[in-house]
C-alpha cells in the first residue's frame, strides 16, 4: 500500500529516502530505507513503524533485510507479494519463527516468552520463499544500485549496503554508545571486530544506522563515531579482566552485568550477558590473560 509519510520521510539522494522511526529509530522500530530505482523500488529493514502506517511511499518489487533479528524483519509480511531477500547465512531466520529463534539461542520459558513479544509487537510473518544473497551481490533496480556487504559479528548474515549516490547503510553498526550487540547464539566477537575495521575504510557521503543515530554526514565523523564504537569491546574486556582479579564464575559475570545497566529487564539480557562473558573469555585464554583455576571458576592471570 502507498502510504505519504510527510515529513517523516528524509530524501537523502533523489532515489534514496529514510522513513524515520520515532526517536530517530530508536528500538523498537528503526530507520527504515526505500530506494527507488527506474525498474523496481525496494525496501531495505521495514521496521514496525512502517507495520504501524500500513506501508511505504511507493509501490515496492522486493524487500531486503538486512539480517534476521525482529525489528528488521516487521514489516515482512505487510509485503507478502514483494521478492524477500536476505544473506543466506541468515536465512532461517526469515523463513519461519523457529528459525528466528535459533538465531537467538532462547530455550525454555525465556523463548516461549520471546516467541509472543516477535508474534504480537514486531508482527513477525515467515517467509519461505526468502532467497539468500552474499557478499558483493548486486541489486541493479534501473540506474540504481544496492550492493551488499557482508558485515558478520552481529549475526552471521548481518549486511550493510552500499547503495549508489553515496549512501551505506550500517543496519546495526549503529555507532551508539551502548556499542556493539554480539550476545546471541549466531554472533561472534572475532567476526564483529573484523567487521568494524573493514566498515571502517568505507567511503560514502552519508552512513545511515537503522537506529538512534540516523543519518552520519562526511567520513571524518563517520570514522570518530565507529572508531569510539569499537572502542567499546575494549572498555568491556578490561572491566571483565579486573572483575577476575578474585575468582569468579560465568553466573557472577551474568549477575554482575557488563553488557546492559544493572537496572534495565529484558527478557533476554542474561542470556545476552552469558554469551558476550563467554566470547571475552575465551579472548582472554587466547591472550593468557585468564585461567579456569577451577572447573568453572576463573581468574585473571
Amino acid at each position: 500500500m502507498i502510504v505519504d509519510w510527510g515529513d517523516a520521510e528524509r530524501r537523502l539522494t533523489d532515489t534514496v529516502s529514510i522513513l524515520a522511526g520515532p526517536d530517530n529509530g530508536a528500538y523498537p522500530s528503526g530507520n527504515t530505507l526505500l530506494v527507488r530505482g527506474a525498474g523496481e523500488t525496494v525496501v531495505i529493514d521495514p521496521s514496525v513503524t512502517v507495520v504501524e502506517r500500513g506501508g511505504v511511499p511507493a509501490p515496492v518489487d522486493a524487500v531486503i533485510n538486512s539480517h534476521s533479528h525482529e525489528d528488521h524483519m516487521a514489516g515482512n509480511g505487510l509485503f507478502a507479494d514483494a521478492r524477500l531477500h536476505i544473506h543466506h547465512d541468515d536465512l532461517p531466520g526469515a523463513q519461519s519463527l523457529d528459525g528466528l529463534m535459533n538465531v537467538y539461542g532462547l530455550s525454555g520459558s525465556v523463548r516461549e516468552e520471546f516467541t509472543r513479544t516477535v508474534l504480537e509487537e514486531f508482527h513477525f510473518a515467515p517467509r519461505p520463499d526468502a532467497r539468500g544473497f552474499s557478499d558483493g551481490h548486486v541489486f541493479d533496480l534501473g540506474g540504481t544500485t544496492v550492493e551488499a556487504v557482508h558485515l558478520p559479528g552481529h549475526t552471521r548474515g548481518h549486511s550493510g549496503f552500499r547503495i549508489s549516490g553515496g549512501v551505506f547503510f550500517l543496519s546495526d553498526i549503529d555507532l551508539t554508545g551502548f556499542g556493539p550487540y554480539y550476545g546471541d547464539a549466531w554472533s561472534s566477537l572475532e567476526d564483529f571486530d573484523a567487521s568494524l575495521r573493514q566498515v571502517r575504510d568505507e567511503e560514502a557521503d552519508w552512513y545511515v544506522t537503522f537506529h538512534h543515530k540516523g543519518v552520519i554526514e562526511g567520513r571524518e565523523r563517520f570514522v570518530e563515531m565507529v572508531d569510539a564504537f569499537a572502542a567499546v569491546i575494549d572498555r568491556r574486556h578490561a572491566a571483565m579482566l579486573e572483575f577476575l582479579a578474585e575468582p569468579r564464575t560465568i553466573d557472577d559475570m551474568v549477575a554482575h552485568r557488563f553488557i546492559y545497566r544493572p537496572h534495565v529487564e529484558l527478557t533476554f539480557a542474561d542470556s545476552v550477558e552469558r554469551r558476550s562473558a563467554e566470547m571475552h573469555l575465551q579472548r582472554m585464554f587466547a591472550r593468557s590473560e585468564a585461567l579456569e583455576i577451577a572447573p568453572g571458576t576463573f581468574q585473571a592471570t
